[in-house]
């Protein structure tokens, strides 16, 4: 299964002096902030977390870049979206699969993407990944939410 954690260690970027503190109650997706693919996750995971569980920050952002560093991620070439998760952390399909854990019926359902056995899964996941900005494209900024959306959007 592809539900494994990035690191093992509950909470370890609380102790890291370099990650900003935020609220870690609620789940909260890292994703490429210029990338049309991520952008249109981010869009989708709105549109099916009715309970508004989730809260966002993009990779370029003083937040994501100091997880990324704090999880060894490159941090110029987002490989990866981050789903920080009661204190775990979840990258590549890993982070989809959990995402959508989240979600209610029928959208739950892709959450058996979890199923899909590694290193299948994140041989799928890094194609897609690599390709992303000639498959899908890329934006000049990143994503500005508006309104209600604002506020669950860190920077």
């Amino acid at each position: 299964m592809s539900t494994a954690p990035l690191s093992q260690t509950d909470y370890s970027y609380r102790t890291d002096p370099t990650v900003p503190k935020f609220d870690d109650r609620r789940p909260l997706l890292v994703y490429d902030g210029v990338c049309v693919l991520c952008s249109g996750f981010i869009k989708f995971v709105i549109k099916n977390d009715k309970d508004e569980k989730f809260q966002f920050t993009a990779a370029q952002s003083k937040l994501g870049q100091a997880l990324f560093r704090h999880y060894n991620l490159d941090t110029i070439n987002f490989e990866t979206n981050l789903l920080i998760s009661n204190g775990q952390a979840y990258g590549k399909m890993s982070a989809f699969s959990n995402c959508t854990k989240l979600f209610p019926y029928p959208a739950r359902i892709l959450s058996l993407s979890g199923l899909i056995p590694s290193p299948l899964d994140n041989w799928l996941y890094d194609m897609i990944a690599q390709n992303r900005y000639s498959f899908f494209g890329k934006d000049e900024s990143c994503l500005i939410p508006t309104g209600d959306l604002k506020q669950r959007f860190l920077e």
